[in-house]
């Protein structure tokens, strides 16, 4: 008998960001690094004989739970990789279903007719996951091994060896972020001993995901955020009120905000990229803005962010991480290893919200009413 744990990722870019990660190779957060922390914590006394990863880098990350103590090597199997998402690939999940609602439904209740352009299917998915798993194990008689992969494909894996059919994979619900699953395999048999457990998590907060059934299709429409570029000038006067409200926000007073000034810094934004300006909208509402700086820091590799804005009734709902995201893939695309920022010191809401995505301070510049601290998050990574 081969003992087999599948251990799903940590919290990764698509899960925190709400986009379409199948096989884009997106990074770790600073909260799945935690995550990664509990997992080898849990793994600490266990006996690991090898060690298997989907070959994308948030499954390769996380494996180092049980890699690095245990000095063991990484062995890669592509065939653990999570359900491709063809043309949906990084589109954020609100752009995937403002494109086609009903195929976005279909995903979400795990129909096997689901299909994109360049994408898995979930039948042929399943199979190419199950039968790597089975393999494996053929591999390591009377041995225990560790395979890092991803939530989706993994549940799809465990609908198959739980006997169901292929219409009530959704019944099968989706683990959170390092979530750990172990099967008893033998020549002729398939146990489960257990699934999705996450009782290592106790003390690291989570990202808990519901199931899709239901009104899954209406949450995400509820909160998921899509892109489309601004325009100057005509929609000057609703830059400048957000840039005003933002102000505020950030500084508690109107004293030293010079409109004209920022007005100037957009329209020099806007003429080196008319998409360095973007609205963001859930469903038809615009609830934000993201203005990025291709030109400042260009040199040392960084993206500049110089305004970022959540309307107020739409903040604390993982929003501003949706810009956020956006701004990684618009400059990570130009090839940008670094991230830039500037926060107002007095501003403990959006600093210890940058700080929990990663960033740190690296220095301090003079701005707003006084100096503004200088925040970098890394996200280079070679794209395949």
């Amino acid at each position: 008998m081969t003992t087999v744990y599948i251990i799903r990722h940590a919290l990764a870019e698509g899960n925190l960001y709400r986009r379409c990660h199948g096989w884009y190779n997106g990074l770790i957060t600073a909260q799945g690094y935690k995550q990664i922390d509990a997992l080898e914590e849990r793994f600490r006394e266990i006996r690991i004989d090898a060690v298997y990863s989907s070959d994308l880098y948030r499954t390769m990350t996380t494996a180092q739970a049980i890699c690095r103590p245990k000095k063991l090597p990484l062995r890669l199997e592509p065939d653990l990789r999570e359900i491709g998402m063809g043309i949906w690939e990084d589109l954020p999940w609100g752009e995937a279903l403002r494109s086609d609602r009903e195929c976005m439904a279909a995903f979400l209740r795990c129909d096997p007719e689901w299909a994109l352009e360049g994408s898995d299917t979930f039948p042929a998915a399943q199979e190419r996951f199950y039968s790597a798993v089975e393999r494996i194990a053929r591999s390591h008689p009377n041995q225990t091994v560790a395979c890092f992969a991803h939530g989706a494909i993994i549940r799809t894996a465990f609908a198959h060896w739980m006997g169901l059919p292929l219409e009530q994979i959704c019944d099968v619900p989706l683990g959170n972020n390092t979530c750990v699953s172990c099967l008893e395999i033998t020549e002729d048999q398939v146990n489960i001993r257990f699934y999705a457990d996450d009782s290592h998590l106790s003390s690291v907060p989570v990202v808990v995901h519901r199931d899709s059934s239901g009104d899954g299709i209406r949450r995400m429409e509820n909160s998921s955020v899509y892109f489309r570029p601004l325009h100057l000038p005509s929609q000057t006067d609703l830059y400048l009120s957000w840039r005003a409200d933002g102000w505020l926000a950030s500084h508690g007073t109107m004293d030293g905000f010079d409109g004209e000034s920022f007005l100037k810094v957009a329209q020099r934004n806007y003429a080196s990229n008319p998409e360095s300006i973007q609205l963001a909208y859930i469903q038809d509402t615009p609830i934000g803005m993201l203005q990025m700086d291709v030109e400042q820091d260009a040199e040392l590799g960084a993206g500049r962010v110089p305004f970022l804005y959540v309307r107020p009734e739409y903040r604390s709902r993982g929003c501003g991480a949706q810009l956020l995201g956006h701004a990684i893939y618009f400059f990570r695309k130009m090839g940008r290893r670094f991230l830039r920022l500037r926060c107002a010191p007095e501003n403990d809401r959006a600093k210890q919200f940058y700080q929990r995505l990663g960033f740190f301070k690296i220095g301090e510049e003079f701005g707003g009413i006084g100096h503004l601290d200088t925040m970098e998050l890394y996200i280079g990574i070679e794209l395949k």
